[in-house]
């Protein structure tokens, strides 16, 4: 079957949406791992509070969130302009996932080591769409 022009224009954006997608979660992975392996370090060998240990990994992944998410999920380029407005994209995450660890643990007596992988599924599809209109806006290469 060919497509018409219009066709064209709807499927290339949504097949690029798609692989930014794909890699986006491959790229949470392997941020969620950077985190828990943070959290878990901070919690158990500098013996923090959870929540302390929380904040400390979410703001050291997030450096390398950045740098994998320039580079391999858009594609683009990564610019000190967009390294300033990135954590913009984690306002709601850090909010979404700070909330409901407190109420996995505190309120639902969930245990501190599982909990933080819980609580960053609520917040991805927000991540995704802030992220990708920071890193690709105005950005030739990947739009």
């Amino acid at each position: 079957m060919l497509l018409s022009n219009t066709h064209r224009k709807l499927v290339i954006p949504l097949n690029k949406t798609y692989k930014q997608l794909i890699r986006f979660i491959i790229t949470g992975f392997i941020n969620t791992g950077n985190y828990y392996l943070l959290y878990l370090f901070f919690i158990h060998l500098i013996d923090l509070n959870y929540l302390i240990g929380h904040l400390l990994a979410f703001v050291i992944s997030m450096v390398g969130s950045f740098f994998i998410n320039s580079y391999f999920t858009y594609q683009t380029k990564p610019t000190l302009k967009k390294f300033f407005q990135f954590p913009l994209t984690y306002i709601v995450n850090i909010t979404v996932t700070t909330v409901s660890i407190y109420i996995l643990v505190d309120l639902m007596g969930l245990d501190e080591n599982i909990s933080p992988l819980l609580a960053s599924v609520v917040a991805i599809p927000f991540t995704f769409i802030i992220s990708k209109r920071i890193l690709t806006r105005h950005d030739p290469v990947s739009e």
